[in-house]
């Protein structure tokens, strides 16, 4: 099978004249359907402007970025929008919930805007809800729940329209030890029933190691990388810390 995701000498620079910032330096991978990614490096190696380049909410100067056959380097602003509500899911430190709207509307929002009808809609949050253990709080709102199962309503949210790909960003920055620990069991609950397919940008060891495969970018280049394989994720960890050591990155742990 095809990749669903392909990268091809991918380059991004910021500034102009003779101040210019080389954020992006001929970055290749791919990433496998079904395929749990983790993405780290120090700050300022260039892991958000990866990411914001592979979900379309940035532009590269050079390179390909292939999804699902398409490169999406190339999709006009007007298909834009569409394009990330019907292949994209989003989860970021900021849950970005609508305090107006309850959990249950807040997950099913993209599937109302493709006029889905309401029957389906409600069955699928139903499921989704329970897989991921907020079954029981559709109906208040994101005020009223803690930070933890706000986190896991974004999820839910990004997991309901059944993204080729999913995109997490710093998604335990905002979050204590314990509902950490949940969002990060919930992303692995999505990879593993779902088959979905995540790229997790973080610089936390501890969320790393529950990825099967972690890239490390230093200077806005790929550094190494690791695969997870058969190995317990103590040893996983171990290795992740070893390689941040060298590249100078946090090596805090929850």
């Amino acid at each position: 099978m095809e990749p669903i995701l392909k990268v091809q000498h991918l380059e991004k620079y910021y500034g102009k004249g003779s101040v210019i910032t080389k954020a992006l330096d001929d970055v290749s991978f791919q990433v496998e359907e079904g395929e749990f990614l983790g993405i780290m490096g120090a700050s300022g190696s260039g892991k958000s402007t990866l990411l914001n380049c592979v979900s379309t909410i940035d532009t590269p100067t050079g390179g390909k970025i292939i999804l699902n056959g398409r490169d999406v380097t190339r999709i006009s602003d007007r298909e834009i929008a569409k394009f990330r509500r019907t292949n994209l899911g989003f989860v970021f430190q900021e849950f970005n919930l609508l305090d107006t709207l309850t959990v249950g509307e807040n997950i099913g929002l993209s599937l109302a805007i493709n006029h889905i009808d309401k029957d389906k809609v409600a069955h699928r949050v139903r499921n989704i809800s329970e897989i991921l253990g907020i079954g029981d709080i559709l109906d208040k709102f994101p005020y009223e729940i803690s930070g933890g199962q706000r986190q896991r309503c974004a999820c839910a949210r990004a997991l309901i329209n059944s993204p080729s790909l999913i995109m997490a960003d710093e998604p335990t920055g905002a979050l204590d030890s314990h509902s950490s620990m949940l969002l990060l069991d919930t992303l692995v609950k999505m990879n593993e029933r779902y088959r979905a397919t995540i790229l997790l940008v973080t610089h936390d060891i501890f969320s790393a190691s529950f990825c099967s495969r972690v890239l490390f970018l230093r200077d806005g280049k790929i550094f190494t990388e690791i695969v997870r394989g058969n190995k317990d994720r103590k040893t996983f960890y171990n290795e992740i810390i070893d390689i941040m050591a060298v590249l100078g990155g946090e090596t805090n742990a929850i």
